[in-house]
């Protein structure tokens, strides 16, 4: 961002009403006051503004209820940035006062644009094409916070009753042949009543190449407890439930996978994001929502440190000096390189390089965070050329 604006509109955007502060080039303020959340009132006070010369709109939120004055402002052909939350708290320590007004939220948003442009992050009409799929993305986050809660319910009942019979099932919990024994059967009174040609018949079509194996586990797990736990009666009507729960919350993350595929495909940066070992759908949906086409990122260094995958430096005089993990960063953006280099274990050159980590004494997961970050540097070039992921030799990366 540049700061050849004659004006700067800072937005602490609300969900019935937005606080504006528009700043001139020499910090006189041209506007404070609050603005109703419609299209008309953004309209006025932002073609009263551009009566002044070129107007940006900085915003601290782009999306959700900060949605409709971006959108209002492009309309008007005016530029819109993004203030990112961390960026603004440092930089409102910066100004007298510990007073949190939307007020005061408003002139640091504008002061900051005016006085430190490299603080803020584009906002472009490019976005625009991606705001469907950071609606699908953000729901299908959800469904995956849901099913973690079912399957922990299931898990944490289970070890309640029968800790045998969980040990078998609860790390297969997800598992449409487990789904079905618990939705058919309920709890250990009912698997234990279930004939052995019952089981095979629920687990066999769902399991077709290990149901043999889960129905002895599952008898032998039976057989190790006799007596009855007070709140098995309760567990065999709730489990049922729950495992019904569980598959359709699974069958709609797969519906919101076959949309977020659809809409990822329609990017022109789909197909390099997924070209790397690695990324898949919803990886590459997140890296593209978080990253867009990674011109904001002058340097892969400049990509990693904002991932939270650079080491950050601590030295202080002769007696603290080294490197630690960062503890900051976009925690999305980091888990989603990090699930994305563990699936790239199974890639030669990414298997070589994680393997000679754990050779120098690393940890499974500092080894992957060392993969993460240098493929970030491979990455980073993958966007600004536009180009496709190149396996390289083995040899040549030994």
């Amino acid at each position: 961002m540049t700061s050849d604006y004659a004006v700067f509109l800072g937005l602490d955007v609300g969900k019935e009403a937005h606080h504006a502060c528009a700043l001139a080039g020499d910090g006189r303020r041209l506007h404070d006051r609050a603005l109703p959340q419609t299209e008309d009132a953004i309209r006025t006070v932002l073609g009263k503004l551009a009566e002044h010369g070129p107007v940006l709109v900085i915003v601290d939120q782009p999306a959700s209820i900060g949605a409709l004055p971006v959108a209002v402002a492009r309309a008007l052909e005016m530029d819109v940035a993004y203030l990112p939350g961390l960026a603004m708290r440092r930089i409102a320590d910066l100004h007298p006062g510990n007073a949190k007004t939307d007020a005061r939220d408003a002139f640091i948003i504008a002061d900051a644009a005016r006085t430190m442009p490299h603080a803020l992050r584009r906002v472009d009409t490019g976005d625009a094409a991606l705001a469907d799929l950071e609606v699908i993305v953000g729901f299908d986050d959800d469904l995956a916070g849901e099913v973690t809660r079912v399957s922990n319910r299931i898990r944490g009942l289970l070890t309640q009753i029968h800790p045998a019979l969980e040990r078998v099932l609860g790390p297969r919990i997800q598992h449409p042949a487990v789904r079905e024994l618990l939705t058919r059967f309920g709890g250990p009174q009912g698997l234990s009543a279930a004939t052995r040609r019952q089981l095979i018949a629920a687990t066999k079509p769902r399991a077709p190449r290990s149901y043999q194996r889960l129905v002895d586990d599952l008898q032998a797990a039976l057989g190790e407890q006799s007596v009855t736990v007070p709140g098995s009666r309760a567990a065999e009507l709730v489990l049922p439930e729950l495992a019904a729960d569980l598959t359709t919350l699974l069958a709609r993350r797969a519906k919101a996978a076959e949309q977020i595929e659809a809409m990822l495909d329609a990017h022109p940066l789909a197909k390099v994001l997924t070209s790397m070992p690695g990324i898949g759908v919803r990886t590459g949906a997140r890296i593209l929502l978080e990253v867009g086409d990674g011109s904001d990122f002058p340097t892969s260094g400049h990509l990693a440190a904002y991932a939270g995958l650079a080491p950050v430096t601590r030295r202080s005089g002769t007696s603290i000096r080294g490197e630690h993990p960062s503890r900051g960063g976009n925690k999305q953006l980091k888990r989603a390189f990090f699930l994305a280099a563990f699936a790239a274990l199974h890639d030669p050159t990414s298997r070589a390089y994680y393997d000679r980590k754990r050779a120098a004494g690393k940890k499974h997961n500092a080894a992957l965070i060392c993969l993460a970050r240098r493929r970030i540097d491979v990455l980073h070039a993958m966007l600004r050329h536009k180009a496709l992921y190149q396996p390289h030799p083995l040899t040549a990366t030994a």
